[in-house]
């Protein structure tokens, strides 16, 4: 295999229409998409490794795989026939050859996730692009209170659904929520930056920190749920539509924290 040459894509995807990003059999999937393109493109069956899976109805605005290939003599040109072939709700922006040592999935460092919430009187005709919290008045430092308890290393069972993943521990680096305007509707945002995430782990956070709110509990509800290990004292998962992975990370996870989020406003427009 010393012809080969590894490469290094970074895409985006809408997930309204996919059964997740995982390849399945007989399933419509955001890997399968891209390695049926890929197989378009070079008459070869190849591979493509993604940096993790997410569920149906996620999305993701820069989302990361490696596949092996035979040398591609013209990058641009093979990107932008790759883009007309691909679908439109899933589109590559940067694709470069990395080092063969490169895994996307065991050289990433963390992983961004945000949650964004529609906190409004009325539902908006775009509704369907986020979760819809009929609008309660969120006391966002309140919520931050109860996002400060996941921040470390800890055993997240409580906020994991059953998978054939036996890892329960993560580490957050960074796990923030923030109000947002943009035209005439307002939004809470969900920042959080992990090692790694379970299976539903952060839908379930979410749907805690709304339990919290709607039932006026004390934050500190979320540190006894944390320390309980039980999934069964945690609140119901939230939908997957208004979850989108904003970044993978294979650098200084301190670094792009600064960088995203030291300027941030309380009312900014970054939706």
């Amino acid at each position: 295999m010393s012809s080969q040459v590894r490469y290094l894509i970074n895409f985006e995807f809408l997930g309204n229409d996919f059964f997740g990003s995982q390849k399945q059999p007989d399933k419509r999937t955001v890997q399968g998409e891209i390695e049926k393109a890929l197989c378009t493109l070079t008459k070869n069956k190849i591979n493509v490794f993604f940096s993790g899976r997410t569920d149906a109805k996620v999305s993701a605005k820069c989302q990361t795989a490696h596949f092996d290939s035979h040398k591609i003599e013209n990058p641009k040109k093979f990107l932008y026939s790759l883009n007309c072939i691909l679908p439109h709700d899933v589109k590559i922006f940067e694709l470069k050859k990395t080092n063969p040592t490169f895994h996307a999935q065991k050289s990433a460092q963390y992983k961004h996730y945000r949650y964004t919430i529609l906190n409004d009187h009325v539902a908006s005709v775009f509704s369907d692009n986020y979760l819809f919290y009929p609008y309660v008045k969120i006391n966002v430092e309140k919520v931050n209170k109860a996002l400060s308890y996941l921040i470390g290393h800890h055993d997240f069972s409580a906020f994991k659904s059953i998978s054939d993943n036996p890892y329960n521990d993560c580490t957050i680096y960074y796990a923030q929520a923030t109000r947002a305007k943009k035209g005439k509707h307002n939004f809470i945002l969900v920042d959080i930056i992990g090692n790694r995430f379970l299976y539903n782990m952060v839908r379930t956070i979410i749907g805690e920190i709304l339990y919290i709110t709607r039932n006026n509990l004390e934050p500190e509800i979320m540190y006894k749920i944390l320390n309980s290990k039980d999934r069964s004292k945690a609140a119901n998962v939230v939908d997957a539509k208004g979850l989108c992975l904003e970044y993978v990370g294979y650098d200084n996870v301190e670094s792009y924290i600064k960088n995203q989020f030291s300027k941030r406003k309380v009312n900014n427009e970054n939706i």
